[in-house]
């Protein structure tokens, strides 16, 4: 017994030593990661991920604009109200569709870049995207049976999946390479080019509006030209940023904690954040080639994430993140139902030739960005670092449930007495929106769950806020019009307001995030 011992005791002694020095590479190379000086690679990493929402943004915002201008051209022979306008109907369908499809790929998506790695799977649902979106510019009437706006409806809704892929991939890689000290600003960053994407979209329906002029003053039907580039051209940006998305190297972080391969990780650490100052890592992991010890952490399976999510603590993040961000979106997109309301309000309706009215429909939209959505998207950038993730939205909630009350219980005195009062009030909601639960709500699940679960998570999340989405859309869309042409708008601003002080309530379950690692999140400290 004792020779077996002396024989044993030396590899068991090796072994641990070999685990205590892979414990301590992790642990130096999670601090490279959130100790690193603020560089060209951060900014490269914001850019890349930050594309793919220019491009998101325009997808989803463009078929607002397309669906306006096919009326133009699939009902230019109908009578009276109908002429020039796509039914409600059919134009609830088109606009619903990629929402439908986010869904599927926030889940989908979610789930198997936690599987599969960050890396496998980002670029893909940019690929989707640029197809979809090509497949869509040049839909068209079916011999039998399908329309064009039902073929566009197939090609939309996959389209949604790639952008709903891009939710939960973007902002876990960009969490997973960002500082601790910079980590808020950046995924705000990223989802903040959603409002130059909007603006994009409008900017760009203007320019080939006014190329089109005198051939849709002489023949409307020449509009059908006009939306397809429109539509296309958002494979642009997804085009330029596709090449960078499949060759950014895997976080080291999923390479610890997942595929357990601590010298990977060190070695990537190096690729993301530069040589300079690695020399810690180096020193420690070069030894350690032949005797490669798994970490703690594994691969995640469906019984370990309902093991951990069974415990109250764990399951009252998750419901935190999918309940504000639902609350938050059915009033997101609820409030575009008064879009039309909007422009008319500030002189920008579609009213007059098909040509004018197109560009002051553009125009107006501009208009409403610049005042409203853009602001509060970089204010948020430039403050949540500082203020933290959970404030802002405390506030964001706390400012929308006044807003939605005034507007709601007030809607027609404000409207009848001051069309100037309305329109502050909905700017003040729109930048509220953004400086506060809109970014937030997408920023807080990239950082409160552990590495195996970040993604499905984040996607769970996100999900959750799309179902919101799809509530407004298909649901509050026939709703407004009870009563007469817009006459249960103020009643919806009423639920709207409700809905916020539901996120308001689930804020408290959430956590401040600002200024700690995912680590300490998410307690791997001693994985």
């Amino acid at each position: 017994m004792s020779a077996g011992l002396s024989l044993h005791d030396p590899l068991e002694a090796r072994h641990h030593q070999s685990s205590e020095d892979e414990v301590d590479v992790r642990r130096r190379a999670l601090a490279e990661i959130d100790n690193a000086k603020f560089g060209w690679f951060h900014i490269k990493a914001c850019l890349v991920a930050g594309i793919g929402f220019f491009t998101d943004s325009y997808d989803i915002f463009a078929i607002n604009l397309c669906s306006t201008i096919m009326g133009y051209v699939y009902y230019a022979d109908a009578t009276g109200s109908a002429k020039n306008t796509t039914p409600t109907s059919i134009d609830m369908w088109v606009k619903g569709s990629t929402q439908l499809g986010c869904i599927f790929g926030q889940l989908a998506f979610g789930y198997l870049a936690d599987r599969l790695g960050r890396k496998k799977m980002y670029g893909t649902e940019l690929i989707i995207i640029i197809v979809c979106t090509i497949g869509g510019a040049f839909a068209g009437n079916t011999a039998r049976g399908l329309s064009v706006y039902w073929v566009l409806f197939i090609w939309r809704f996959f389209l949604g999946i790639g952008i709903g892929g891009d939710y939960p991939v973007s902002a876990v890689l960009t969490s997973e390479l960002a500082t601790s000290k910079n980590r808020g600003a950046m995924i705000a960053a990223v989802f903040a080019m959603q409002g130059f994407g909007i603006v994009a979209a409008a900017i760009v329906s203007i320019i080939v509006l006014a190329c089109f002029r005198t051939a849709v003053e002489g023949d409307q039907l020449m509009l059908d030209y006009a939306w397809r580039i429109i539509m296309g051209l958002g494979v642009v940006p997804g085009i330029i940023a596709l090449y960078s998305r499949l060759t950014i190297p895997e976080t080291p972080r999923y390479t610890l904690d997942v595929e357990q391969n601590v010298h990977r990780a060190a070695r990537d650490v190096r690729a993301t954040i530069g040589a300079a100052g690695h020399k810690t890592i180096d020193d420690v992991h070069e030894p350690l080639h032949s005797d490669h010890v798994q970490v703690k952490a594994q691969k995640p399976t469906r019984t370990e994430f309902y093991h951990y999510f069974k415990q109250w603590k764990h399951f009252r993040v998750l419901m935190g993140t999918s309940v504000t961000w639902f609350a938050l979106d059915v009033a997101f997109y609820g409030v575009n139902l008064n879009s039309s309301i909007i422009l008319t309000a500030i002189g920008f309706s579609g009213s007059g030739t098909p040509y004018h009215a197109l560009i002051r429909i553009s125009a107006g939209n501009i208009i409403l960005n610049l005042l409203g959505t853009l602001p509060g998207y970089w204010v948020t950038v430039f403050t949540i670092d500082r203020l933290g993730r959970r404030t802002i939205q405390f506030i964001g909630f706390t400012m929308l449930l006044i807003l939605f009350c005034i507007l709601g219980f007030a809607y027609h005195q404000i409207l009848d007495k001051s069309v100037a009062a309305f329109i502050v009030l909905i700017t003040l909601a729109q930048f509220f929106q953004n400086f506060g639960p809109n970014t937030t709500t997408f920023i807080i699940p990239s950082e409160a769950f552990p590495t195996r679960f970040r993604s499905t998570c984040h996607g769970i999340s996100a999900a959750s806020g799309k179902v919101g989405a799809v509530v407004a859309q298909l649901g509050f869309f026939h709703l407004k019009d009870r009563g007469g042409k817009n006459a249960f708008i103020p009643q919806l601003i009423q639920i709207f307001a409700l809905f916020m002080l539901i996120g308001l309530v689930f804020t408290w379950f959430v956590p401040e995030t600002k200024g700690k690692t995912l680590e300490e999140l998410s307690d791997e400290l001693d994985d």
